[in-house]
């Protein structure tokens, strides 16, 4: 008698690459691993852009993409797609963050947000100042102001994790809650500042789709595929305003639910009950596999009812957005050509040390004394866990602007010169900062591994 399938030895091709995918599954959750394709996405641009094959980079880019049926059609560069659509699902992850964190997160009250609000604040005004003494002057370059003012959140993060568990979980929280923070001004910065003249003919287009999304939110639609075509119409709807495309993003993300869906049976029991079904049906060999069909899909249905919708499709994106959008915006944007940078035209050398400087000096000064003051002020106190150290830590590796940095000054400048002065700003401190931050960090945790050794060392016996 032969066996059942199941049962029967794996093929060791089979063996082989399931552990291959797990291992890589293992990466994938792994926040330093992103920071590093990431980075490793920035070195691939710069040498592209500066090898004998550079016209090829800037061709690929410059390509045109067409998008459309029948006689509507939408042509724009490959450059277009990535950054004004692809990026909007970046957009949408940090809008679910921030939607997450002030329901029941470091941003929930202003207790907790009080210290990261002001680190954040601090971080932002600071390197503004710092870019304007040294760009103020002149109407162009003045443009650029909130260059330095981001944080790329998952370089950040990546950077500290590198450091180890060594560094208290609190000093990651106010990381995160600080990047979060500083996310939330940053779009406020971009829908203000950087959106131009606005058509109002769109805002028309745009409330559509906000009204589709909350008309699908009050019958209990779940499934996230349902949000595509209301996403699009908003995100034509703010194309056709002037203003960036990519905070539909922000948008839809804000308006993800934090709660699961109302439905007429507990989860839990529906799951329970569709399992239930599945094994006894699946005794049954001879029936096939067809009976199996209906408890299956209860089960995908319950679920996806068991998770909060804001926890649910972040964590389904957050991979794509890691390793895919971030990567190849990556990859887009950071091929600076060194030899195209003219630093001797009117303005560039100015811009490329006040991104720099504000970066490396202006973040770490005024996330430490925004922080500081709120504390001696008595608005907040410091985390448990988190030191005077920690709080440099963090300071440190907030200037690394990255990906938000580039995003902006690619809406701040027109001028070539200007947008390759600063994007090599923003590049060669965010180096910096990631560099100083690590060692920094390394001192700091050397510290704490002292202090706890100390802890733990037995009282010694007095005779």
């Amino acid at each position: 008698m032969s066996r059942h399938p199941s049962r029967q030895a794996l093929p060791r091709a089979q063996i082989l690459a399931e552990r291959a995918f797990s291992t890589l599954e293992r990466f994938l959750h792994i926040e330093a691993f992103s920071g590093v394709v990431l980075l490793l996405a920035a070195a691939i641009a710069l040498i592209w852009a500066n090898s004998p094959a550079a016209h090829s980079y800037h061709a690929l880019w410059h390509a045109p993409v067409t998008l459309g049926i029948g006689d509507y059609v939408f042509t724009q560069t490959l450059h277009f797609w990535i950054n004004d659509a692809l990026m909007t699902v970046f957009f949408l992850v940090v809008g679910m963050e921030i939607r997450r964190e002030i329901h029941e997160g470091a941003l929930a009250s202003l207790q907790l947000a009080a210290l990261p609000l002001a680190a954040a604040l601090g971080g932002v005004v600071v390197p503004a100042l710092i870019f304007l003494a040294l760009n103020g002057s002149d109407p162009l370059q003045r443009q650029g102001w909130a260059v330095p003012t981001a944080t790329d959140i998952a370089f950040a993060v990546g950077v500290l994790a590198l450091l180890g568990k060594s560094i208290p979980g609190t000093v990651r929280v106010f990381l995160l809650a600080l990047a979060i923070i500083d996310d939330i001004v940053a779009v406020l910065i971009i829908a203000l500042f950087y959106s131009g003249g606005l058509d109002y003919s769109g805002l028309l287009v745009a409330a559509v789709g906000i009204a589709m999304v909350v008309g699908l939110q009050r019958i209990g639609v779940g499934s996230a595929y349902a949000y595509v075509v209301p996403g699009a119409v908003l995100w034509v709807g703010l194309l056709q305003t002037g203003a960036h495309p990519t905070l539909a993003g922000v948008v839809l993300g804000m308006m993800t639910p934090v709660l699961p869906g109302f439905s007429r049976e507990r989860p839990v029991e529906v799951v329970g009950r569709a399992i239930k079904d599945i094994c006894e049906r699946a005794e049954d060999a001879s029936a096939g596999p067809q009976p199996l069909v209906e408890p299956l899909k209860r089960l995908r249905r319950a679920q996806r009812d068991l998770m909060p919708p804001v926890t649910r499709v972040q964590m389904a994106l957050h991979p794509w957005v890691a390793f895919g959008v971030m990567p190849l915006f990556a990859l887009a944007n950071a091929g600076v050509s060194l030899g195209g940078v003219n630093l001797d035209a009117s303005g560039a050398w100015s811009v490329l040390a006040g991104v720099m400087v504000a970066l490396v000096v202006g973040k770490p000064v005024g996330v430490i004394a925004a922080s500081w003051l709120a504390v001696r002020l008595g608005w907040c106190r410091l985390p448990p866990g988190v030191s005077w150290s920690g709080v440099c830590v963090v300071g440190l590796l907030a200037g690394i602007g990255f990906t938000m940095s580039i995003f902006i000054a690619m809406l701040a400048f027109t001028d070539e010169n200007l947008l390759g002065a600063a994007k090599l700003g923003v590049l060669l401190g965010s180096l910096v900062a990631a560099v100083i931050g690590i060692a920094w960090g390394r001192v700091y945790a050397r510290r704490l591994r002292q202090q706890a050794g100390r802890a733990a060392a037995p009282a010694p016996v007095v005779g």
